[in-house]
């Protein structure tokens, strides 16, 4: 921002110092516009350097997922034949994938489920309000 060369010595009238007034508050919005790119830009390029990191964390954790898998096979096999310890994992997995998708319905039913009292009636008795008909106080 650039100094004005106040001097409170000086004596300017009033119309000069009004005359200056618009080029200072262009001044200052420029100034505060340039302020808020910087701070943007800065916390734009922190959360996507965050982002890619949940990325190859997302990566590396699926790929351990299948290595566990793998050693459950293998700890079965020390007992089992090959074939029926893959079977019994693979079991396993579909369970628990039945499992999340069902508690993943349950879910989205919940969500969606109409409101009695939610936002769509608070809506409806506004608008019946405005029309006059309905229950509505006054």
């Amino acid at each position: 921002m650039t100094t004005s060369g106040f001097n409170p010595k000086s004596k300017r009238s009033l119309i000069t110092l009004l005359a200056e007034l618009p080029g200072q508050i262009s001044d200052l919005v420029k100034a505060e516009l340039d302020a808020f790119k910087a701070e943007f830009a800065s916390k734009a390029k922190n959360f996507g350097v965050g982002a890619v990191l949940f990325i190859v964390a997302a990566a590396i954790g699926f790929f351990a997922l299948g290595v566990l898998i793998a050693l459950l096979i293998i700890v079965f096999d020390l007992f089992l034949p090959l074939w029926l310890a893959t079977l019994i994992v693979f079991a396993l997995l579909l369970a628990m994938a039945a499992v999340l998708v069902l508690v993943g319905i349950n879910r989205v039913k919940a969500a969606t489920a109409p409101d009695p009292a939610g936002v769509h009636a608070s809506l409806r008795n506004d608008v019946d309000a405005l029309k006059g008909v309905g229950r509505y106080e006054n």
